[in-house]
């Protein structure tokens, strides 16, 4: 049940973490709502996080333990949650910092595991034995404690300019009305990926977690967010079986029949599979849903998915995006997927020599792209020309009809200003 604007019941439990009151005069982020008319998340009642959160459910946490006691499983009490600092979700109740030999149980090793399943041997069945089974056991240990689940009616907000949630990964799971905001996500990473022999042709690693993980959500705003690997890139991590030893999953994936979601002035970097809206062609429940507004975001040195969608009507406008020289494993940005309707409007893309304009984006069994005002490199081009005329041969023609046009939004400015404007704005620790 959607408790906007109720009053909680007395005789909770209050948590007591650090005192959160805020001056007077200083702007209280906990307290704001999305305003009208900004993207998908505005409809249909609107977001307010926890807005309507009672003073004996707003807190300040500053380490794990404080953060799973405000968060509270998940529930739909209407709260407030400020993260102060950094808050390493890889600790133990005493705060104590843990790595992957920590979580590791049942005999599991990478050098045994990786004895076990070398496809030279084993073949192209999937894992099972003991070491696959002692991999589990690992992995649901290390889930444990960096699963964080975020429950109905919440707002998760950072403090200042330098709020960081490590190597967590926050799941809003069949929730409604939440709101992350001024939020740095990093490095949500995976002590135990699995291997899929029969996955791409030549098999491959797959990881457990997203830093921000939206699945049955509805009703969700992330604003002014910076999600990336730092401090773990996959791009270090060694090759086994022919494959890189991948540790992240997606920055944030959107999955699930999620809906209604908006996305604003958030900064995604440094990584492979940035955003993955609808999560299968077969999903056909996902049909009428996964309806995501994205505006005013940087993605730098994402290589693919910015964002891959299938099912949904997503309105994609006034995002940078920026490939820099050095990254040689840039495939897309845009992914065109089973019946997906994305509303493209005036995004900037900057890129080196090796990286074409036709580059920019792929379809899987997609059928349509609206495509206007978007800038190359400080050149207008026309995306859905370029993607037909350059792809015909592996990929079917786009038509420029999607089936629907974007009335919630605010002013669409033109890429070069959106350029600009989210080059200063847009990530955590720039909320003014």
């Amino acid at each position: 049940m959607r408790l906007r604007h109720a009053a909680v019941a007395a005789g909770l439990l209050t948590l007591l973490c650090v005192p959160a009151q805020a001056d007077d005069n200083t702007r209280d982020l906990g307290r704001e709502t999305l305003a009208p008319h900004d993207g998908w998340a505005a409809a249909e009642g609107g977001t307010t996080g926890g807005a309507a959160a009672d003073d004996a459910h707003v807190y300040t946490v500053t380490d794990r333990a404080g953060l799973v006691r405000a968060l509270d499983g998940g529930s739909d009490t209407p709260k407030i949650i400020r993260v102060a600092g950094t808050i390493d979700a890889n600790t133990d109740d005493d705060g104590r910092r843990l790595d992957c030999a920590d979580y590791a149980t049942d005999g599991y090793g990478v050098k045994k595991y990786l004895a076990v399943y070398d496809p030279r041997t084993w073949g192209a069945a999937k894992p099972s034995g003991p070491q696959e089974e002692a991999r589990k056991a690992s992995a649901a240990r290390q889930a444990e404690r960096v699963v964080l689940p975020v429950g109905s009616n919440t707002t998760l907000v950072g403090l200042g300019d330098d709020a960081v949630l490590k190597g967590a990964s926050l799941q809003v799971k069949n929730a409604d009305n939440v709101i992350v905001r001024n939020l740095e996500l990093r490095d949500a990473y995976d002590c135990f990926p699995v291997w899929q022999p029969n996955t791409g042709g030549l098999g491959d690693w797959k990881t457990a977690y997203d830093n921000l993980w939206l699945n049955g959500a509805t009703h969700v705003w992330v604003d002014h967010v910076t999600a990336s690997d730092k401090g773990h890139p996959d791009e270090k991590e060694p090759t086994y079986f022919a494959r890189n030893y991948l540790r992240h999953d997606g920055l944030l994936d959107i999955t699930g029949g999620s809906d209604l979601v908006t996305v604003s002035w958030s900064r995604f970097a440094d990584h492979d599979k940035a955003m993955l809206i609808g999560n299968g062609d077969s999903v056909t429940g996902d049909r009428g849903k996964l309806r995501v507004t994205l505006h005013h975001n940087e993605f730098r040195s994402v290589a693919q998915r910015a964002p891959r969608v299938r099912f949904g009507q997503v309105h994609l406008y006034n995002n940078r995006y920026v490939v820099e020289e050095g990254d040689a494993d840039y495939r897309y940005s845009l992914g065109v997927s089973t019946e997906s309707a994305i509303y493209a409007q005036n995004n900037a893309f900057t890129t080196p020599g090796h990286v074409e304009a036709a580059d920019l984006v792929k379809s899987w069994n997609g059928s349509a792209l609206h495509a206007e005002g978007s800038l190359f490199n400080g050149y207008p081009v026309d995306l859905l020309t370029l993607h037909n005329a350059y792809n015909s041969g592996s990929e079917r023609d786009l038509t420029a009809d999607v089936g629907w046009t974007p009335v919630l939004h605010g002013t669409v400015d033109s890429a070069a200003a959106a350029d600009r404007a989210v080059a200063r704005g847009a990530g955590a620790g720039r909320l003014r």
